[in-house]
């Protein structure tokens, strides 16, 4: 599987990541087991690059994924985390069910915390967690109502602990392309994780944001390119973005399926290579729980799609030319 590095750090990512918010029970909950069996797996088709945040499964990501790399050499994988949710524990609570969408007792709760201090402590559990002794990749997740207190003391913050070489790279991980341009504009950041928002459906980071990262030297890491599920079918899913798809864009799904079928390619496998082809994209993650699914995709990942076939896609105004 190929690699590269993120932007002008030294550390490198595979092609196809391991988005491990499913193994902290996103929307069901499997067991430690399966869990491992998929990391494992993962490890089996050559990803090296793996991706997590305490906001997944509050803190049962990292714990799941730190236990099954703990017997993996070191300077072998890629693992990021993230910063902006400092997890506080709420004992009188776990018998309750977490609201984020994670079945996982509600043991704790999420509180935003961008500051400096908040960053530090954030990485020190998240180190404990994954049982590492440092973390590649270091995000900060989520900021969109919390901009000055991410760009004027998070960011700082991971500035000088990526100076001091306490973290490899540094970077930030939204849901909408519009504040990842400004800090790729206004800071140093070495990557961003754009989920979502360079996808079959979605290509609205593709005029501005895309070749600022080229222009910059900032890697993207692509998230979310099934758009929440409706790609990841190859009868598109009725739910986008996690919410229930809209009529006229179920249509426009089935439209770019029916292409997809024409030249032989499943509909996941197009989602898969379509923002892969962009030449500031490095990564694509993917959220995988089971073996079945890491072995999914990374055989579509895997496999050619022909040129044609987006050809044809832009010619029907299905893709931005």
């Amino acid at each position: 599987m190929g690699t590269a590095r993120l932007g002008r750090s030294s550390v490198p990512v595979t092609a196809l990541g391991f988005g491990a918010a499913s193994v902290g029970n996103l929307y069901r909950a499997v067991d430690d087991a399966t869990a491992d069996r998929a990391v494992d797996a993962a490890w089996q088709a050559g990803i090296r690059y793996f991706d997590t945040a305490p906001h997944y499964g509050l803190g049962l990501s990292e714990r799941r994924l730190g236990a099954a790399l703990a017997d993996r050499p070191r300077d072998g994988f890629t693992v990021s985390t993230k910063v902006g949710r400092l997890l506080v524990p709420t004992p009188d609570s776990a018998h309750r069910s977490d609201e984020a969408g994670f079945d996982v007792p509600a043991d704790h709760t999420r509180r935003w915390d961008f500051s400096a201090d908040g960053v530090r402590r954030s990485l020190e559990s998240s180190l404990a967690r994954l049982r590492l002794d440092r973390i590649d990749v270091v995000l900060i997740h989520d900021p969109d109502e919390h901009w000055r207190p991410a760009v004027e003391e998070a960011y700082p913050a991971l500035h000088d602990l990526r100076a001091q070489g306490v973290v490899g790279a540094i970077g930030v991980g939204m849901n909408q392309w519009q504040m990842l341009e400004r800090f790729v504009t206004e800071t140093d950041v070495d990557t961003v994780m754009l989920a979502g928002r360079y996808t079959l459906l979605d290509q609205s980071a593709a005029s501005s944001l895309l070749p600022r990262c080229r222009e910059r030297g900032v890697s993207v890491l692509a998230a979310g390119v099934f758009n929440g599920g409706v790609l990841a079918t190859e009868t598109p899913g009725r739910m986008y973005d996690y919410q229930p798809i809209s009529e006229a864009l179920h249509a426009r799904a089935t439209r770019i399926a029916d292409v997809c079928r024409s030249h032989g390619v499943p509909l996941p496998q197009a989602a898969l290579a379509f923002p892969a082809r962009h030449p500031a994209v490095v990564s694509v993650v993917v959220g995988m729980q089971t073996t079945a699914e890491v072995g999914r995709n990374a055989d579509l990942a895997g496999a050619p799609v022909p040129d044609a076939l987006w050809r044809d896609l832009t010619a029907e105004g299905l893709l931005q030319p």
